[in-house]
């Protein structure tokens, strides 16, 4: 704040953007937790696979059980999130009124942010596979395997 009152409210990038980076990574993190919460396709893949007549109803009885019980969560969770990011934000524009401004700046950097860098993301895993693929003696396990990783984030 008191970096923003000597620049005489002038938006100044760099000092920003260590700022909304670290924003970034915490939104990535908490959109993982979420994400683990409420996708569940590869359990219902595995469900699908059982052959047994028994064992499917078995696992088809715990699979509904886990995602009431992870969709309870998921739900608490970002609505109680929800609430704390808007009281937070509420607080902040009252205090600081003259900062509003650069607060929706800072926000619509970071939203720009959050969704250019996906792409690289998903494209990074992509461009390490091809040459980890056409390699001919199949010495590049290791960089199909950080691609593997990078494309489950």
């Amino acid at each position: 704040m008191d970096n923003i009152y000597e620049d005489n409210g002038i938006f100044n990038f760099l000092f920003q953007l260590p700022q909304i980076i670290y924003s970034s990574l915490v939104t990535s993190v908490l959109n993982i937790i979420l994400k683990s919460l409420a996708i569940s396709e590869e359990k219902i893949f595995d469900m699908k696979k059982e052959k047994d007549s028994e064992k499917f109803k078995q696992k088809a009885k715990s699979l509904k059980r886990n995602l009431k019980i992870k969709l309870i969560i998921f739900l608490i969770l970002s609505s109680l999130l929800m609430l704390l990011f808007w009281y937070f934000i509420s607080c902040f524009c009252a205090a600081f009124i003259n900062t509003q401004l650069i607060l929706i700046e800072d926000t619509l950097i970071s939203f720009i942010l959050s969704m250019i860098y996906p792409f690289g993301l998903k494209l990074l895993p992509g461009f390490m596979r091809i040459p980890a693929l056409r390699a001919n003696n199949k010495d590049n396990k290791c960089l199909y395997k950080i691609s593997l990783l990078l494309s489950s984030l």
